[in-house]
């Protein structure tokens, strides 16, 4: 494995963070979705909760699936239309795989679906609505990646549910490892984040309020003003944590939280991430289904390799799959 070394113009962390989802990528993304034979699903995940789903087949038939395939969960406010989604999507149809891309509740066009809201407790009904499309669709050998808080959920399943839905390997680009330390270098990092964040977060409560509003949190949102303001209303009263540090202490994945792996899974991070601190990588113990590879540059799910809006981590991951599945 070679080390990511993009370009001098492209080098920045901030450029890099991005160009992730905006820039070259983005035009990138409108032209290969606009040529992507996608099938919309809406899939049964536990308790009556519904996930949507696009399913794209590198046949461009849906009666017609490959044997193998990938199934990709994007960031937090992303969803499966955001522009790494796409492009990583068509990268590993054009290698073979066909893909799943898969909406966490309250991301994406989804707000209607569920009443209560998204929190990242919740990856057992991403990992119900995965079975769901098993059950019905025979893969023989599936695999799944994720960026950012997909990286964090897909390490997650992986490690909870890997075996029951049969998955032969797992992905993470940048996942926060302690959320804690994420959100606090959110807080006091460079406003771009925070405002990205921010806007994005209050921009889907308020959609979430439009299809719910006898969750009647309209003064909330018209008086905050930032993510701490956000955090410290809504974990309370809309998870079953009092304490924001609880919360963000459920989904960490230091210490022994991996330990359970039975899928051998890859960890993909930046030294210069400017939201996911490096350091806390250390806080993961050890395990031999768990390879961590560190990467001198590459930003926040960046790795952009050329003007073109090319990256690095997707041919990444499709040499790692093809290994794995070999």
């Amino acid at each position: 494995m070679s080390q990511f070394k993009p370009p001098l113009t492209l080098r920045h962390p901030h450029i890099q963070s991005i160009f992730n989802s905006k820039g070259p990528r983005e035009l990138r993304a409108k032209k290969v979705a606009a040529g992507m034979n996608s099938q919309r699903l809406t899939l049964d995940a536990q308790n009556g909760v519904r996930l949507l789903a696009d399913w794209d087949c590198t046949s461009g038939d849906h009666n017609r699936p490959a044997a193998e395939l990938v199934i990709l969960l994007h960031g937090w406010e992303g969803s499966s239309q955001s522009s790494y989604s796409v492009t990583t999507a068509s990268s590993f149809l054009a290698a073979g795989f066909d893909v799943l891309r898969v909406n966490f509740r309250d991301h994406g066009d989804s707000h209607h679906l569920n009443a209560e809201l998204f929190n990242t407790e919740r990856h057992d009904e991403v990992a119900a609505a995965i079975g769901d499309f098993l059950s019905t669709h025979h893969y023989s050998k599936p695999v799944i990646a994720g960026y950012s808080m997909g990286g964090n959920f897909t390490l997650r399943i992986a490690a909870d549910f890997g075996p029951q839905l049969g998955l032969k390997h797992a992905i993470a680009v940048c996942p926060p490892t302690d959320p804690a330390n994420s959100m606090r270098a959110i807080s006091s990092g460079s406003f771009i984040y925070r405002e990205y964040f921010y806007r994005k977060w209050r921009k889907s409560l308020a959609k979430k309020l439009h299809h719910w509003p006898e969750l009647d949190y309209a003064d909330v949102l018209a008086t905050a003003s930032s993510l701490d303001d956000l955090n410290a209303y809504f974990i309370p009263r809309f998870t079953r944590f009092d304490c924001v540090d609880d919360y963000f202490a459920a989904y960490c994945i230091t210490g022994k939280r991996l330990a359970t792996l039975a899928v051998p899974a890859h960890l993909i991070a930046t030294e210069d991430d400017p939201v996911i601190p490096i350091a806390d990588l250390a806080a993961i113990e050890g395990s031999n289904q768990l390879t961590i590879e560190r990467h001198d540059y590459g930003g926040h799910c960046g790795f952009i390799a050329n003007w073109r809006g090319e990256t690095w981590i997707e041919q990444r991951m499709i040499t790692l799959f093809k290994q794995a599945l070999a």
